[in-house]
């Protein structure tokens, strides 16, 4: 990502808005913003490869393995908006596991993308199926959104789900059982 150029696009939405970019309070305004633009959308310009970093291991184990209330902050990309909430991910691997921490970041590296919500579940599913050969794979995630809160409709309390089930998640209804009273336990 290009610093310089999106600040100095900043400053110039800054002044699209009626704003002086010149004034005290916002003379660093533009450099933060795109700063946090780079953070932000930092997915962008990683991959897969080096947030698990070989951390998959040989594992005898063939049982579920259930990470809870990994947080998630992403942008909305209709409105360049936040949304953030909790994403709940559970795998059932063929000999292989990941290292635990690896699925939060694999949770991060899809929400440091615009994105929609319904997307970012998916995505996180099939990356964790892809990096392990899972038999199964669950994604739940649980968000708020600013571009319904804070615009539009207004609805303060609102809470969108979206789930995504691959393999035995989808196939077993016992399997996928497990992994909702798990999330809820």
């Amino acid at each position: 990502m290009n610093i310089e150029r999106v600040t100095q696009l900043m400053r110039e939405l800054l002044v699209e808005i009626g704003e002086d970019p010149t004034r005290e309070g916002l003379l660093k305004t533009p450099e933060r913003a795109a700063k946090s633009f780079e953070f932000l959308t930092s997915g962008y310009r990683m991959s897969s490869a080096d947030v698990i970093n070989e951390a998959v291991f040989e594992a005898e184990a063939n049982n579920m393995i259930l990470l809870k209330n990994i947080e998630i902050y992403s942008l909305c990309e209709h409105h360049l908006l936040p949304f953030f909430g909790k994403c709940h991910v559970g795998y059932i691997g063929k000999k292989k596991v990941l290292g635990v921490s690896k699925l939060a970041r694999i949770a991060d590296l899809h929400a440091r993308r615009l994105q929609t919500q319904e997307r970012l579940t998916a995505s996180i599913a099939q990356e964790v199926m892809d990096a392990v050969k899972a038999e199964g794979v669950g994604v739940v995630i649980e968000c708020q959104h600013l571009c319904m809160m804070m615009r539009g409709v207004e609805k303060q309390n609102s809470v969108m789900k979206t789930s995504s089930v691959l393999g035995t998640f989808r196939t077993e209804q016992k399997t996928r059982s497990e992994f909702m009273s798990l999330i809820c336990g």
